[in-house]
């Protein structure tokens, strides 16, 4: 094991055993590599490589400390990897959205707000019945993000947020391309929408999984 893997996992020990808390300020860094058993110049390079990667925060002039830790801020890191996605991956991201969408989807149905399920109505009154493909797709980020969001589990949200980027300019080109696409997205947002107003989970899981599955399929047929 390289010296610095050596390092990142001897401070990641550390954060798991609970000995460094979400918060906590790391000793002086020679005392760190003192207690670690580390050459500074190894332990300096952890440091950076777990900051990249928001695992801890070096603030010049203060010293370097635990992040939050927070599923959001961590899931960060995987955004920037799969901003560098090929195209013909998209449908592998397609697929893994199928997975965990519709099962987001199914755990809002029983926790969404009435104030939130008016605001996604609002906002889907707001795109009119012949939205402009751009003003669609943008449209479909923040309604999936709204429902994610009332699923309540932070990790999955995060996690879907970061897998919609590679999937938009497919979405795009789809509404471009497919002559009922606008259409049939409106809708499948209309079904998915009443669904959560009746509390119907596996109405909902069902309505989202064909939703993702249209894009999914078209895009198939197109390679």
């Amino acid at each position: 094991m390289a010296v610095t893997d050596e390092a990142i996992e001897k401070i990641k020990g550390m954060i798991v055993s609970g000995a460094l808390r979400p918060g906590d300020r790391l000793p002086k860094e020679s005392e760190l590599a003192a207690e670690l058993g580390l050459s500074r110049n190894s332990l300096r390079e952890a440091v950076r490589a777990l900051s990249l990667i928001r695992i801890l925060d070096v603030r010049q002039g203060d010293g370097t400390y635990v992040t939050s830790l927070d599923p959001q801020l961590l899931l960060e890191a995987m955004s920037f990897v799969v901003d560098f996605h090929r195209d013909d991956t998209v449908l592998e991201f397609l697929a893994v959205r199928r997975i965990l969408e519709p099962a987001a989807t199914a755990m809002a149905a029983g926790r969404i707000g009435l104030a939130e399920l008016d605001a996604l109505e609002a906002q889907l009154n707001a795109l009119g019945p012949s939205p402009s493909v751009e003003d669609l797709v943008a449209g479909d980020l923040e309604f999936h993000r709204g429902i994610v969001a009332a699923s309540g589990n932070s990790v999955l949200c995060s996690l879907l947020d970061g897998l919609s980027g590679p999937t938009t300019r497919a979405r795009i080109w789809r509404g471009l391309t497919q002559k009922d696409a606008v259409a049939r997205t409106l809708t499948e947002h209309r079904a998915i929408l009443g669904a959560l107003r009746d509390r119907d989970a596996e109405a909902a899981r069902a309505w989202a999984t064909v939703h993702i599955a249209s894009v999914e399929q078209w895009l198939r047929s197109s390679l």
